[in-house]
């Protein structure tokens, strides 16, 4: 059985790509370079092998901050955060708030709460840790 391919994009629409819908973890990342990066309280994100994220649209307009093993990948026109590349290059973390479509795929920790916002609470009740997951 093949996945399902699932749609994202910018806020403007300038860069559009696609991913298989075979996320392998989805975290939110409570820690301070999420939070400056997206603005936001922390980042929700969804873990991928980068061979299965493909820019449809607009990759000559991407704003690389980084290097090829590790970066973010931010729309260059309007800014959003699309995904961030990481593991020496192998896997991208994709934004969840950037896909069109519902992944089947639903977060499930918390890290790197040991830094959260001090403003924010988290009302759920997924597992908490103050850095990475461990032992998985």
């Amino acid at each position: 059985m093949t996945d399902r391919i699932l749609a994202g994009r910018c806020l403007c629409g300038d860069v559009q790509y696609e991913v298989a819908d075979a996320f392998l973890y989805a975290m939110n990342c409570h820690c301070s370079n999420c939070r400056r990066t997206t603005g936001a309280a922390f980042k929700p994100f969804a873990g991928i092998e980068r061979k299965n994220l493909t820019v449809t649209q607009g990759a000559d307009d991407l704003l690389i901050y980084g290097g090829d093993e590790a970066h973010d990948a931010h729309c260059g026109k309007c800014g959003t955060l699309l995904y961030s590349v990481v593991r020496d290059g192998a896997y991208a973390h994709v934004t969840m708030g950037t896909l069109v479509d519902d992944p089947k795929i639903r977060p499930t920790h918390h890290i790197f709460v040991g830094s959260k916002a001090p403003w924010f609470t988290i009302t759920d009740d997924l597992p908490q840790h103050d850095g990475h997951v461990t032992g998985s």
